[in-house]
């Protein structure tokens, strides 16, 4: 971290408004049939139920994606 703390702060010295150019992005995916990806959600249980769940091969999902930059927020929905 302290690298790129320096490194930024060079980039400042050279390019007054450097921080402006920079875009921070994420994007996510929500399944639409109640699925619950299990990477990413962890569930806590005194017992093991061994429960067998018939899930499809591709299940319906909608992705967001969203960046953030000095000018604001670009949202995108696919």
């Amino acid at each position: 971290m302290r690298k790129f703390v320096e490194w930024a702060q060079n980039e400042i010295a050279v390019v007054p408004d450097f921080h402006k150019r920079i875009l921070f992005s994420d994007e996510t995916h929500f399944c639409l049939n109640g699925y619950v990806n299990k990477q990413n959600c962890r569930i806590w249980s005194e017992a093991n139920p061994q429960v067998y769940v018939e899930t499809p091969l591709h299940p319906e999902k909608l992705t967001i994606w969203c960046a953030l930059w000095a000018g604001g927020i670009l949202p995108q929905k696919r």
